[in-house]
């Protein structure tokens, strides 16, 4: 039986890219300087501000690119809602909160609702690079009162899955909870099977293209990675498929991608 799950596991590791794609969690083990990420935070945040944005949902690279599914540049995704902050000397003013759905350290199957600061989101990245979408004004406030309310934690789906299937409730991860958080703001409903409608009537999920093999033996490497929510092909939302469906419907005011040397438009 060992040699059995080595061998699996193997499979997995040298087949199944996909594995280090789960890339929502907070920073353990930061890998860049803590200087270089703090000047990035702040750039990012200072370009949102100049463009008037209230809420934006903001991604960042927590794994090599190199491993990643075609399709996918960015492993998380959360929204940054400008506020009233309190600074690290004690002082007030006004940034950025980000609202995340990261894994639970030590297990890696249940996720949390957790709120921390532009720094600590960019902590976990690999690199520096974020891909960003500001909504149109009136869908801004519209998830800003969605935040606001309790709709906002009652979406929340604690079982996590990194291939979580967006049309169904089974499981969930950081970018479908942020694209229920959208539809629920679109729709002004509450009502996770309305939602969950909207979403397969009008959401195209990113594609994952899996073998036979890969979806048998990715849970030997870790149950995050079930694909038991899924029929015969697999998709997930991404940060890539979210544009694309805010753009296609005009629902943004702009959509970017900032690097420390660099912003451009997707």
């Amino acid at each position: 039986m060992t040699r059995i799950l080595t061998v699996a596991l193997f499979l997995v590791v040298t087949l199944f890219p996909i594995a280090s794609f789960a890339g929502s969690s907070a920073a353990s083990n930061p890998i860049l300087p803590a200087n270089e990420v703090a000047s990035f935070a702040n750039k990012v945040q200072r370009d949102l501000a100049a463009r008037g944005a209230n809420v934006a949902i903001v991604s960042r690279v927590g794994r090599d690119p190199s491993v990643l599914p075609d399709g996918i540049n960015y492993t998380h995704v959360a929204f940054w809602v400008y506020a009233r902050i309190t600074k690290a000397d004690g002082s007030t003013g006004m940034g950025y909160r980000v609202y995340n759905l990261y894994q639970r350290d030590g297990d890696l199957t249940q996720s949390d609702l957790v709120q921390d600061t532009p720094g600590d989101f960019f902590a976990g990245a690999h690199s520096l690079d974020a891909g960003i979408i500001i909504p149109d004004p009136r869908l801004q406030r519209k998830i800003l009162d969605v935040i606001a309310s309790p709709t906002y934690a009652a979406l929340h789906n604690a079982r996590y899955s990194v291939l979580a299937n967006p049309r169904s409730g089974q499981f969930q991860n950081c970018t479908e909870h942020t694209l229920d958080v959208v539809m629920a703001a679109l729709y002004d409903t509450s009502d996770p099977a309305q939602i969950k409608a909207n979403i397969a009537a009008h959401f195209t999920p990113q594609p994952i293209r899996l073998n036979g093999m890969q979806r048998l033996l990715a849970p030997a490497a870790s149950a995050a990675l079930t694909t038991a929510d899924h029929g015969s092909n697999v998709g997930t939302a991404t940060f890539g498929s979210i544009a694309r469906f805010m753009e296609a419907n005009d629902l943004d005011d702009e959509i970017y991608r900032i690097t420390p040397t660099q912003v451009v438009r997707f």
